[in-house]
């Protein structure tokens, strides 16, 4: 008996794991829903709107930092090639283990080339936040 409930577990588990396990490619909607999320941060950036950029990212990144002021303290000094950025090319939006990612290839304020992985979480309304951002040093051209 225990060998069949051990095997109905190990069979359900298994299910599940291949279910979340299958990528979901982004339909065109959401593909240009997300990198005009990343546009229009990366505008704010540029004007010094720490309460639009702010008004972009997930709930979870405004937990981490309770004001427009604080976060973009944070992007200034963590992430100078996002926050002044030379110049900037976008790849494409990707299904990953932590769900959409936008590739967007950054040269930084001091010539270094960036590859910035932006992360995004659906809200419940329906609507896409930013949910994260990695940047990784790129040592081919952006652009």
């Amino acid at each position: 008996m225990t060998r069949i409930a051990f095997a109905i577990v190990f069979l359900m588990a298994t299910s599940l794991l291949s279910t979340a396990a299958v990528a979901t490619e982004p339909t065109q909607a959401e593909q240009t829903t997300l990198k005009q999320l990343v546009q229009d941060q990366l505008a704010a950036f540029q004007r010094d709107d720490g309460p639009a950029a702010y008004g972009l990212a997930a709930p979870g990144i405004q937990k981490m930092f309770p004001s427009p002021d604080i976060f973009i303290g944070m992007v200034k000094q963590a992430y100078p090639p996002i926050y002044r950025p030379q110049s900037i090319a976008y790849g494409q939006v990707s299904d990953s283990p932590s769900g959409l990612v936008q590739k967007v290839y950054v040269t930084g304020p001091d010539g270094q080339n960036w590859v910035a992985l932006y992360r995004f979480e659906k809200q419940p309304d329906g609507s896409w936040k930013i949910a994260g951002c990695s940047l990784i040093k790129d040592s081919e051209p952006t652009i």
